[in-house]
């Protein structure tokens, strides 16, 4: 069976910059991770394995990262001076680079500080023609490519959670595309990242908070290609 192909597998996204994985991908990784930390950081640090480390300079990872983080969309002409952009607004930024070759090839960690909010920690990877995937969250897994509207959430680890926020999605009739669970032992912090077919919508959220012991959640919208 042949695989059906969108223009953009084909052809690659519309951007700023010359390496759709390098370029691209990086200012999806950084938009993405910026959606899930929830505020313009007053500092962060971007740390860069293997090809993101050895050629993303010459081919803009550092400027794409940065503003994603800062919430630029590939086809924005500001990534080119976004160093400048990020002193304007204050944010204190860093980059350092490693070789780690049980990481992706293209793979970057970073860490959100701002004085309201947790520091968080988002690892991401590029793996071609702009698509990514966030792949852990402080320390817990998971796989968010920005193609669905996604809810991710932070709890306590108990009886039922699952069970709570997967109804309330099915009396809503949205449909669950993937879902990806994860935890650091019973009992304590756990995580859940639900992609869905269908825009969710605020009050949802607002169902979801009125549970008890939720850490965190956010609703991360589709990424524009």
């Amino acid at each position: 069976m042949n695989e059906t192909k969108s223009l953009f597998d084909v052809i690659g996204p519309v951007m700023v910059g010359p390496s759709s994985s390098h370029t691209a991908g990086a200012v999806r990784i950084g938009l993405l991770a910026g959606r899930i930390f929830g505020e313009v950081p007053q500092k962060v640090k971007f740390k860069l394995y293997n090809s993101f480390a050895k050629t993303g300079k010459g081919h803009g990872t550092d400027k794409g990262l940065l503003a994603g983080v800062l919430g630029m969309d590939v086809d924005n002409d500001s990534i080119k001076k976004v160093f400048n952009l990020a002193k304007k607004m204050n944010v204190e930024y860093s980059f350092e680079f490693f070789e780690d070759y049980n990481r992706h090839p293209n793979s970057v960690d970073i860490t959100f500080e701002h004085e309201n909010f947790p520091k968080m920690k988002i690892s991401g990877i590029s793996v071609g023609a702009g698509e990514i995937a966030i792949t852990k969250i402080n320390g817990y897994k998971f796989n968010i490519s920005g193609d669905y509207d996604t809810l991710v959430l932070i709890y306590k680890d108990k009886p039922g959670m699952i069970y709570r926020v997967t109804s309330l999605l099915q009396n809503r009739y949205l449909n669950i595309a993937s879902m990806h669970c994860d935890r650091n032992a019973k009992g304590k912090e756990a995580s859940m990242g639900i992609c869905l077919d269908g825009y969710v919508p605020d009050n949802i959220i607002d169902e979801i908070n009125k549970m008890d012991d939720v850490y965190l959640i956010r609703k991360i919208e589709v990424l524009k290609k």
